[in-house]
This record gives structure tokens, C-alpha cells and sequence, in this order.
């Protein structure tokens, strides 16, 4: 497959949305920029465009997509009925980065959904994204740009050498500004429930619904099966080893200290990630950033560099679970399968 890379700026941006939205008519495979990550997209209303995209991430077939769209009659043409407690997190926090979780209408293939009655749509705050969902007329299905279970893509980094090839198109269209995935809520039952943290917190939600959101049982207890089925299977993991270091500050800079040490000896290549001021401390160190949300930005190109840089071992400092921290921690346990020291 050729693919056609396009970077967009303000002298192209009109001609670079239309060849997109083309793309997208004609059941083909898109890779563009959001808010949150880069995605990988295809017309959500068709099951032989879908079936594309699993094929080109190496995705499981019963993990389902999101569906991107534009504005609320969008939402018409693919939920079969949308909560109360759906209209005010969509009043609040669309477009943004928040996926919510409805019935579905029998028009959405199952392919699409992952083989559920239920189908999980988003509103993107990015230009270029709301402006090819527009153009195309259609929702576009659109998990996560990168081979499944790898480190998402959150710049024009990587996109190219991953992708060349498996899809028709490529939009370069510069850094991602939250830099994780959106949170997923499940508006089905009689709780709004959190099934993947991201950057609008349970105490956002909570505060905008006037009630208790639930977290889903697979957050906390790894040994839970999964509400979902694209809850089961291992995320954002680069080839490098991952170990998530716990305590308090001195004393996991003293746990890295040592096991760096020990891996010199050993011949091991590894390097250790933390806030930015822990730098001064460790020989070998890629920093993150010191608040939250620059570690939530910086986090997938940080673990695409130990692979790039050809490092076997990587000691990540375990954040405190509170707030974007949260989100944060659940794709550091995921990409280091839950290993710490």
C-alpha cells in the first residue's frame, strides 16, 4: 500500500482536511492528530473499514474502537439512547478529551464495537480532527496510532516508520497537548463508571454529575475479569524492561542508584525515569517533567526512547494515584505488567 504523507500547515490546511475526509469516504485508513493521542482511523459505519484497522494496529478483533465525532447529531446517527447523566458529561466536557459509553443503534457494525451492544464515542477539541470528522460526513472509528499493546504516539515521531505502508494517509499535525488517552465512562448502568482513567478526573465527573462515580473493579484488582473486553490485554509496552519503583522520594532514588550500579556490572543497559529534578541524582536518567501534566505529555515518547536508545532495563518512580496521577500510574503498571521494586 502506498501511503501518502501529508504535514499540514496554514497553507495547506483546506486541501490536506479534503484529501483526508476523501480517504475516510472511500473506506480507507487515516492517521491524524487529537488532543489526547494520535489516532488511526476509518469510517465507523462500515465493518469491512473497521476490519482495516484492526488489521494494521495487529489489534484484537474484540477490543473495541471509539467512534470520533463532530457534534451531537453525529451522536444521533450511532447512539440507540443517550442518559441523562450522558447529555450533562457531554454538555460539560465535549469536545474534549472524555469517551462515553452508550447503547448502540443496529446501524453501527458489530465490528466497529467489538462485538457489543454498546458503542463508545468521543468528541475531539482538535481542529484537524473535528474538521476531517466534518468534512468526511461520517463518525470515524479511531483507537490509538501504534501497533497494539506498544506505546501510543503523542507527535510526528515515529508515526512514519511505524505506519509506512498500512495505511493511505498520514497527517502530520504536530504534538498532542494532553498526551494520554481520554478517560472512558460506561453510562449503561445506573452509576456512571470509570473504566480508563485519563485527563478528566473521577472527582471532575463527580462534580459535574452531583453524584458517586464508580471506578471499574479491573482498575483496582488486576485478577477481576474485565467489563470490557479491550481491558484484557497489555498496553503501552516498549520492548525494554519496565519496573515501577515505589516509596518515598530518597528512598527510590537510592532503590535506582542500586540497581543501576548493579546493571553496569552486569553489562545491562538501563536508565531511570522520574520528575525532572531527580536528574542530579542518577547517571543514566530521562526526565518526565516535574507536574503531572507534563509527565502525562511526555510519558509515550519517554518509553519509545528506551527502545530508540536501545535500553533493556528502565526504573520508572511510581506517582502519587491522585488526580491525572491516577491515569498516569494505570499506564505505567500496564507497560511494566505490573512489575515494582
Amino acid at each position: 500500500m502506498e501511503t501518502i504523507i501529508r504535514k499540514i500547515d496554514t497553507t495547506n490546511y483546506e486541501e490536506v482536511i479534503k484529501e483526508a475526509a476523501k480517504i475516510i469516504k472511500k473506506s480507507g485508513l487515516l492517521i491524524f492528530p487529537t488532543e489526547t493521542v494520535y489516532g488511526i482511523g476509518a469510517n465507523a459505519m462500515k465493518s469491512q473499514a473497521a476490519e482495516k484497522i484492526y488489521l494494521a494496529k495487529g489489534r484484537p478483533s474484540d477490543n473495541p474502537l471509539i467512534v470520533h465525532v463532530c457534534d451531537m447529531d453525529m451522536v444521533d446517527m450511532v447512539a440507540k439512547d443517550f442518559s441523562e447523566q450522558a447529555k450533562k458529561i457531554a454538555e460539560h466536557f465535549w469536545p474534549g478529551p472524555i469517551t462515553i459509553i452508550t447503547n448502540k443503534k443496529n446501524s453501527v457494525p458489530m465490528t466497529t464495537t467489538g462485538g457489543l451492544e454498546t458503542v463508545a464515542i468521543r468528541m475531539p477539541s482538535n481542529k484537524i480532527a473535528d474538521d476531517i470528522i466534518k468534512k468526511s460526513g461520517v463518525p470515524i472509528a479511531a483507537p490509538s496510532a501504534n501497533i497494539s499493546g506498544k506505546p501510543s504516539i503523542t507527535s510526528e515521531n515515529f508515526l512514519v516508520e511505524e505506519f509506512m505502508g498500512k495505511v493511505d494517509m498520514i497527517v502530520l499535525g504536530g504534538e498532542a497537548n494532553i498526551g494520554i488517552e481520554s478517560t472512558v465512562v460506561d453510562t449503561t448502568g445506573d452509576k456512571v463508571t470509570i473504566l480508563r482513567p485519563g485527563y478528566i478526573t473521577k472527582k471532575d465527573l463527580q462534580e459535574v454529575l452531583d453524584e458517586d462515580v464508580l471506578l471499574d473493579t479491573n482498575l483496582s484488582d488486576t485478577n477481576a475479569a474485565p467489563k470490557s473486553p479491550g481491558m484484557k490485554y497489555k498496553h503501552y509496552s516498549p520492548n525494554c524492561e519496565i519496573y515501577i519503583v515505589t516509596g518515598k522520594e530518597l528512598e527510590k532514588i537510592a532503590k535506582i542508584q542500586a540497581k543501576l550500579a548493579e546493571d553496569q556490572k552486569n553489562g545491562i543497559k538501563s536508565v531511570a525515569l522520574g520528575r525532572s529534578f531527580m536528574g542530579c541524582f542518577l547517571t543514566e536518567f530521562i526526565g518526565l517533567g516535574d507536574s503531572y501534566e507534563e509527565i502525562a505529555k511526555n510519558i509515550y515518547t519517554a518509553l519509545r526512547t528506551l527502545d530508540k536508545k536501545g535500553y533493556e532495563k528502565a526504573y520508572i518512580t511510581a506517582f502519587e494515584p491522585i488526580g491525572i496521577g491516577f491515569s498516569i500510574m494505570d499506564r505505567l503498571n500496564k507497560a511494566a505488567g505490573h512489575k515494582t521494586i
